[in-house]
């Protein structure tokens, strides 16, 4: 049964193509049976994107497409709901302090079914925008990749206490820009201690971490996370699920096949779903 937790559309996400709809009718087609809407979350003024300053978009115009996308995503849900079960969600931006009351206004407005619990910021720097908003992040964390890594599992790990997210996403994407995407995590002693205590964390409260496509379409040999990661994950008891993060109707359940082989290398013997 063919499903997805993790996705976006060019409607409500200024780096997507196709509308919400069109997105949904396309995992229908494909037939998935779950397919889960998560736009991003809104965010302060201080963290627009290029692409959104370019448009005039504000945190307040932010605010009100959220609220857009979570009146269409109710549409889409009744409106196909013979087709395919539709949950939703959105995907966190966990950037600073403030973060949390933006994440807690949103669950106490709206009734979602999932959170996914992403990292895309170190220091309130972009990791995966581009190079350059990479480097700065790693300057500012020491200078180095593995000092960087550091951090950004110290992230992730303050966001995993803060909001214990169902559904962890990307669960390593500080490797997309870094010099060596396919190096070990095991490699840095300090990274691999913060791997593990992040994994055990998520296993402890019952968390489930995705095996996403889209590290694939973005030219690394493995989804996230690596073959040593879900390993770890597989050790401790740990539940995986599966998201391709699809960024418009093309992306859809894009390399499942490929991340089917990864999960069968990594001995991974389930693979959950919410419902």
């Amino acid at each position: 049964m063919p499903f997805s937790h993790h996705s976006h559309s060019a409607q409500f996400c200024s780096h997507a193509t196709n509308t919400l709809e069109e997105v949904v009718r396309r995992a229908i087609s494909l037939k998935m049976e779950v397919f889960a809407m998560t736009e991003h979350m809104p965010r302060d003024e201080e963290d627009l994107y290029p692409e959104e300053l370019e448009i005039n978009t504000t945190a307040a115009s932010l605010v009100q497409l959220f609220d857009d996308y979570y009146a269409e995503a109710v549409r889409l849900r009744q409106a196909y709901a013979s087709q395919i079960k539709l949950l939703i969600g959105f995907e966190t931006d966990w950037i600073r302090p403030s973060s949390l009351k933006l994440t807690e206004d949103l669950l106490k407005k709206y009734q979602v079914d999932l959170v996914v619990g992403s990292i895309h910021h170190v220091r309130t720097v972009p990791i995966d925008f581009d190079r350059s908003k990479y480097e700065e992040a790693r300057r500012v964390t020491g200078g180095t990749d593995e000092k960087l890594f550091e951090a950004y599992f110290d992230e992730q790990y303050g966001m995993l206490q803060a909001l214990k997210p169902p559904v962890v996403g990307h669960f390593d994407l500080i490797r997309l820009k870094s010099d060596d995407p396919e190096r070990s995590f095991k490699q840095w002693a300090g990274v691999w201690d913060r791997v593990n205590r992040n994994l055990r964390f998520v296993a402890d409260y019952g968390g489930i971490v995705e095996l996403n496509s889209s590290a694939l379409r973005k030219g690394m040999t493995e989804p996230y996370p690596k073959k040593e990661i879900c390993e770890a994950f597989v050790g401790m008891g740990g539940r995986f699920t599966l998201s391709d993060d699809s960024h418009g109707c093309d992306q859809v359940g894009l390399n499942y096949g490929k991340v089917l082989d990864a999960i069968r290398s990594a001995g991974i013997q389930e693979i959950h779903f919410l419902s």
